[in-house]
């Protein structure tokens, strides 16, 4: 949840909508289809930037393990673009020339 108690809105990837089809969900993470980008993303169920360590490696883990088997040879892109304060990173192709 944000900030500002149970009246404030809280943000998109904490309202966890299933918008797009849903690769892995677990106590620490879900793995989805990015509506923006169509391409596996992970969000951390807490809102935060800054999960501990180990539920940080977890998550990349589990995104390495999505992306590998939906889009095959990838790298795992961490910038937090569109929704800054909520952890969640991208697997983006790997493109070869």
């Amino acid at each position: 949840m944000t900030a500002g108690g149970p009246s404030a809105r809280p943000c998109d990837l904490c309202e966890a909508a299933r918008m797009t089809p849903w690769f892995h969900e677990d106590d620490i993470c879900w793995v989805a289809e990015c509506e923006v980008c169509a391409v596996p993303m992970v969000v951390w169920r807490e809102h935060g930037t800054d999960p501990p360590p180990e539920q940080r490696e977890h998550m990349l883990r589990v995104l390495g393990e999505v992306a590998g088997a939906v889009i095959g040879d990838h790298h795992v892109d961490p910038v937090m673009r569109n929704i800054p304060d909520h952890f969640h990173a991208h697997a983006r192709r790997r493109w070869r020339l």
